[in-house]
């Protein structure tokens, strides 16, 4: 099954989601939802493996359709990478059912565009 829509998760840094939001948006995406998250490893690997990891992290999750998606993902690479200070990491996943709701948002998005 085809994906017509994907989601790009965005895993970055507190205080880096609304540079993420800004990147998709001028993009081609538009919104997205941020969750605040917290990291998994523990201050005590931290100390033994010599890394420094920012606990608070937030994830954002922004839905597109398959001709945003490289565009989207390079910039954000480029710009929120984990050589930057967002720390970010980013993947998509793809869409094979959504609400009807979301889809609605989707065609009124693109009549929009026209």
């Amino acid at each position: 099954m085809d994906a017509k829509l994907f989601n790009i998760v965005s895993i970055v840094n507190e205080g880096f989601s609304d540079k993420v939001i800004e990147i998709c948006k001028e993009n081609g995406a538009g919104g997205g939802t941020v969750i605040p998250a917290n990291s998994g490893i523990t201050k005590d690997s931290m100390l033994l493996y010599g890394i420094g990891v920012h606990p608070e992290k937030e994830i954002v999750l922004v839905v597109v359709k398959p001709e945003y998606v490289e565009p989207i993902m390079s910039k954000l690479y480029d710009k929120l990478g984990t050589g930057s200070e967002a720390m970010g990491i980013f993947f998509t996943l793809p869409v094979t059912h959504a609400s009807d709701n979301l889809l609605n948002q989707k065609r009124l998005e693109k009549e929009e565009i026209k």
